[in-house]
């Protein structure tokens, strides 16, 4: 998941962060696993061991990390860095 995180399109939008978003959050946790997981498990987990992140005009729910859980439908997998 560092690999993820510190290249490609997440590295290209980490420093719009603070300006582009409402509501974000991050987390940290091992697994055994090599696989990317699925973007219902890492929402599950952000929200699980997760906190929010700052952004400048955050949404009512983002203190809680009530937000909206993420499409599935139509989307792609993560993707590998």
């Amino acid at each position: 998941m560092r690999q993820f995180m510190v290249s490609g399109a997440h590295k290209t939008a980490m420093p719009h962060l603070l300006e582009w978003c409402d509501e974000a959050s991050v987390a940290h946790w091992t697994q055994t696993e090599t696989e990317v997981p699925s973007w219902i498990e890492a929402d599950r987990r952000m929200r699980e061991s997760g906190r929010s992140s700052k952004v400048k005009n955050p949404s009512p729910q983002q203190a809680t990390l009530s937000f909206k859980a993420p499409r599935t439908t139509a989307s792609a997998k993560i993707a590998r860095a």
